[in-house]
């Protein structure tokens, strides 16, 4: 597969999605998974080779990919046709495909696993100089490419991508005396968050193999040492970016999808 490989974190509960049936990266949203559209996003610039890090309900992951052909094509099924002598079904599949070839591997990483942690078992499966995390449940329409140039110009190990985002809250600033001199509804806020889309070199995954622990966390641990060796970069992505942390959430990226598809870019 071309491209570098891409981690993508499916293990989390998603607790904060309420009483759900349905594994958060698997909301529908347009007809596909939300964890598809994560995939659609990176196989639009050639990266095609995806490693899941499982955790809770990974069968429920794990049986989408598994009857992903039969759920996304056309299917013809030829049942026990005593004219070929074969009493077994013969399956095909035919019509078009959405996007090229991927290969998507499967890891058990742990039902209380953390991140960093989760990066660890997966490693067999990384090579290369380089690799992409990302995070299941997050979309934009990012520039990968642009990603990439800035993360191999800047020669560090790892890059992460940082967006800014609309308080919830209405914006109100007065004077001593209480009179408002201004209200800003639901502005953008001054600071940049961790968007994902990270891009970190293979010297990143030899640092947190050396630590071996469960608890080990990407932004509660891992992150914050490569910024205290300088060896941590922010690539500023302005444009388009929601993450599904509610269902509220998930109304959103629903809408966003059937009014503008604010972050396809294949």
């Amino acid at each position: 597969m071309s491209g570098i490989p891409v981690v993508i974190m499916c293990g989390g509960q998603g607790t904060r999605m309420g009483n759900t049936l349905t594994k958060k990266e698997l909301v529908d949203i347009g007809g596909r998974p939300l964890l598809w559209h994560v995939m659609r996003i990176f196989s639009a610039y050639g990266h095609n080779r995806f490693i899941l890090a499982l955790g809770h309900q990974a069968d429920q992951v794990r049986r989408y990919f598994l009857e992903y052909e039969a759920m996304t094509r056309d299917v013809t099924i030829q049942l026990a046709d005593p004219a070929s002598g074969n009493s077994q079904p013969h399956v095909t599949f035919s019509g078009e495909y959405e996007h090229p070839p991927w290969e998507v591997t499967m890891v058990d990483t742990g039902l209380e696993t953390e991140r960093a942690a989760r990066l660890a078992k997966v490693a067999n499966y990384l090579d290369g100089d380089r690799f992409f995390v990302a995070y299941g449940e997050a979309v934009a329409n990012i520039d990968l490419d642009a990603l990439v140039t800035f993360h191999t110009q800047h020669g560090q190990m790892a890059t992460v991508t940082g967006i800014r985002f609309r308080s919830q809250y209405g914006q109100v600033e007065a004077d001593d005396s209480g009179q408002i001199t201004q209200f800003i509804e639901k502005p953008i806020l001054p600071y940049w968050i961790n968007g994902g889309f990270m891009l970190f070199e293979t010297a990143v995954l030899h640092h947190i193999l050396s630590e071996n622990r469960e608890d080990l966390d990407l932004e509660r641990h891992i992150l914050p040492q490569l910024a205290q060796q300088q060896q941590l970069m922010l690539y500023q992505h302005s444009g388009y970016w929601q993450s599904m942390k509610t269902l509220k959430d998930a109304l959103t990226l629903k809408e966003a999808w059937q009014a503008e598809r604010p972050w396809q870019v294949w």
